[in-house]
This record gives C-alpha cells, structure tokens and sequence, in this order.
C-alpha cells in the first residue's frame, strides 16, 4: 500500500430507525443478498483500491463480516472498525483504521449499493488532473426547483443552476482529510457530510457529475427503486 493508493471507509454504523425493519437496512434482502453485499463489491472493484475498512454498529461487527463473507473483494483487504454516536464518530474510526501510508481517501455510505468502480474513477481523475484539489464529491445537478421555508411560508426561490446534489463516494488526498478530521475534533466542529469539514478549514473540493440512480437506501420503499435498478442493470449486461 502506498501513496498511489486509495482507501475507501464504508461508513455502516447508523442504527437505521428510519428504515423501520428488524436488522437494520445494511442486511436487508437486495435481489438475493444483503445491502452491503453489493456496496462492498463495487468498491472493491474500483481501480486503485487495495483497502476497505467497514464501519458497522461494535455489537454487529461479526453480523456484517458473515453478511459480506461471499463477496468477491478483488485481492482487496477488507477490515472493520467499530462504529460511534454520530455519522462523523464513524468516519473519523474508519480514517483512524486506514494505513497512513495510503494516500487518497474515498468515503462512501455503505447504505448506498448502486454505486459503480466507475464513480470512484471519475473522482480520482479529476482529483489528480487539478493538484489544487484536495477532494471530490459525486454528486448531480438539481434539477427540480428549490424553495427556501420558514414556518411553513416560502421565503425565496433560489438560482437552482446553482445547486447540485452532494452523494457518496466522496474522494479527498488523504492528509487533508485527515488534517479536516483532527480540526474538528479540537472544535468540535459537526457538519453533515466530509466535504464540509475540509471546506471549512480552507481546503478546495470538486465535484463530478455521478449517476441519480446512485440512492441511498433510508426508507424499506427505497429498496423497491433499488431492485427495479438493479433488474435493468442485469437485463442490460445480458443484451
């Protein structure tokens, strides 16, 4: 493993209390296998990744490791960390996981499994075509037109060319999210997604158009949309 590496920490520690199903939306039944099944297997096939650390629940760690233990990991190393209270509790256990001699970073939402290699590829490209870049989201345009609503009155209509729709994988240089990370913690800085802490110590972020079908799975009728992707997908590849 060395500087030319990537890493990606599958961030897999929430409870899932909105998915509102026993077992939590990480194991639930994708066409034939669990969630994390096919997260994990996209991963693992993304150029340049030799390591993938699994941030599931510290009581469910042997759970997650039998519901992946048929995945093919590509010679990839695939390692678990214990997850925390918040989504960036997690991440921060999952960087702390990662060998510091690997140079990128990715963080991807183990609950979003229609990612493809070819997302974590586009990311790396622009990362290294543009060295002022400390990361990449994937994410697309919004295309729907945005309201701003304060107690249930609408106060402006914002420029939607503006606006995109940050996902998951999220690509960064290592030090710098690790640097984001430690300034956090000293702060005790919160933000909702990676790109915002390394944002808000001064670091440069991209982005890269991904694909919309790329959901996260939150709700049990997103796992519906989820199969009829992955259905189309199949039908595709036998064409």
């Amino acid at each position: 493993m060395g500087e030319a590496d990537t890493a990606i920490v599958v961030v897999a520690g929430g409870s899932g209390k909105r998915f509102g199903r026993s077992g939590g939306k990480q194991l639930a039944d994708l066409c034939g296998r669990p969630l994390l099944a096919h997260t994990l297997e996209a991963c693992c096939a993304a150029p340049g990744v030799t390591f993938v650390v699994i941030v599931a629940p510290a009581e469910r760690i042997g759970e997650y490791r039998a519901a992946v233990s048929d995945v093919d990991t590509c010679e990839v190393d695939v390692g678990f960390a214990p997850g925390g209270a918040r989504r960036q509790d997690s991440v921060a256990a999952g960087i702390a996981a990662v060998p510091e001699s690997i140079g990128y970073i990715a963080v991807h939402d183990g609950a979003r499994p229609l990612v493809s290699a070819q997302a974590f590829a586009q990311a790396r490209v622009l990362l290294d075509s543009d060295t002022r870049l400390d990361g990449v989201v994937v994410g697309h345009r919004v295309f729907d037109t945005l309201k701003r609503v304060e107690h249930g009155r609408i106060i402006d209509t914002p420029d939607r060319t503006l606006y995109w729709v940050a996902q998951t994988p999220q690509l960064f240089r290592a030090r710098a999210l690790r640097s984001a990370y430690e300034e956090a913690e000293e702060t005790a800085r919160e933000r909702t997604d990676d790109s915002s802490l390394v944002e808000a110590v001064g670091g440069l972020v991209g982005v890269v158009e991904g694909a919309r079908d790329n959901i996260k799975v939150t709700v049990e009728s997103d796992l519906a949309l989820a199969r009829a992707v992955l259905g189309a997908r199949c039908v595709e590849e036998h064409e």
